[in-house]
């Protein structure tokens, strides 16, 4: 259960993601700013996240309080990984469309495993088989979930078979501003990678999964409204207009960010931030067949030989990662004897130390 729970959790936070991106998509084509939308996600996470983090500390005799290295450090996170990402991210959502999204999304691993490799977070041996099953799965990971936006051929499942109704009136498919669109997806996707390799020693420094996420969502909503007020010159685009935009912004803030950021940084603190990066293929599978059920959009042949390249790349990385998890607990496990056999040996000398100084108490300070 130790090995798999982080999977299981990686998994069902594939699921929030989904959800969330066609949600928003769907907010965003309706006229929700994409920098307010960010705003409110931030605001409502913190509303959530900051009661919690302050029963947390409570219960676990913890300050809430941050150092100056701690500041500093969530500061940095925040602004890179929330602030940025997001809004780079949900602009580029809204400009491009979620199958782009989801499809460029896949290329966070080959990133954060380029960006833990270079800062010596991820080891790369090139004469190991591990390393060159992580660096190959990698490559098939990226492959296979791009295919599934850009490969076509036969259909698999057709929008006309589909029932007629529709969550909205507006067309998911739009050419303009395509390529900028792709090129904020792209840049999101460096911002999130830095973040994944930031919240190691974010934690490190504040070792408390809910107070370290009430902290970065409180500064991320400073950064992005500073942002927000500085872009948006209209205050009308501030005003929430239907009960899906303020769905949406709830779901967001309470899933996508406040549940999302807490299980994302217990996973990274037991498997790295590699491993969290790695189940982002399975996330464009699930965004691809909902938004072909829900929105109506198109499945190709194409789709699903990524999406099986996909499960055989992922597959390939976990067994080159499942002997980084060994290595680790072989030397937790060597560690441990060594400080018991320490511990031994500190008690044997201690009771020899005793039994001596005890006979030699009996014998005369002075001879006679």
């Amino acid at each position: 259960m130790e090995y798999y729970l982080p999977i299981m959790v990686m998994l069902f936070l594939q699921f929030i993601f989904a959800g969330m991106t066609l949600g928003t998509r769907i907010a965003l084509l309706e006229g929700l700013s994409p920098r307010v939308f960010v705003v409110y996600r931030s605001a409502f996470a913190t509303i959530v996240l900051a009661p919690l983090a302050y029963l947390s500390s409570r219960r676990n005799s913890c300050s809430c309080s941050l150092n100056l290295r701690s500041f500093c450090l969530i500061f940095i996170a925040s602004l890179i990984g929330i602030t940025l990402y997001q809004n780079l991210y949900f602009e580029g959502l809204y400009l491009a469309s979620s199958s782009v999204a989801s499809a460029i999304s896949n290329l966070l691993p080959a990133i954060t495993f380029v960006i833990a490799a270079f800062v010596g977070m991820e080891r790369v041996n090139i004469r190991s088989l591990r390393s060159i099953a992580k660096i190959v799965g990698t490559i098939i990971c990226v492959t296979g979930a791009v295919s599934i936006a850009l490969l076509k051929g036969p259909k698999l499942l057709n929008a006309e078979n589909l029932p007629s109704k529709s969550f909205i009136g507006l067309s998911l498919e739009s050419d303009e501003n395509w390529l900028l669109g792709c090129l904020f997806l792209l840049g999101s996707i460096v911002a999130w990678s830095i973040f994944l390799i930031l919240q190691v020693p974010a934690y490190e420094s504040h070792p408390n999964y809910i107070s370290l996420s009430a902290w970065l969502c409180f500064m991320a909503t400073l950064q992005s409204a500073v942002v927000t007020l500085f872009i948006e010159q209209d205050l009308n685009a501030w005003k929430i207009t239907s009960i899906l935009e303020l769905g949406c912004s709830l779901y967001a803030g309470i899933m996508g960010s406040a549940v999302t950021f807490c299980l994302q940084a217990w996973c990274i603190s037991r498997r790295g931030p590699l491993f969290y990066a790695m189940f982002i293929p399975v996330f464009t599978i699930i965004c691809t067949v909902l938004a072909a059920l829900l929105l109506h959009e198109e499945i190709y042949i194409g789709s699903l030989i990524g999406a099986i390249g996909v499960i055989i790349g992922l597959s390939i990385v976990l067994w080159g990662k499942a002997k980084d998890i060994v290595d680790v607990k072989e030397k937790t496990d060597s560690k441990s004897m060594i400080n018991e056999i320490e511990e031994v040996k500190f008690l044997i000398n201690e009771s020899y130390e005793k039994e001596h100084s005890k006979s030699d108490l009996k014998e005369p300070l002075l001879p006679c």
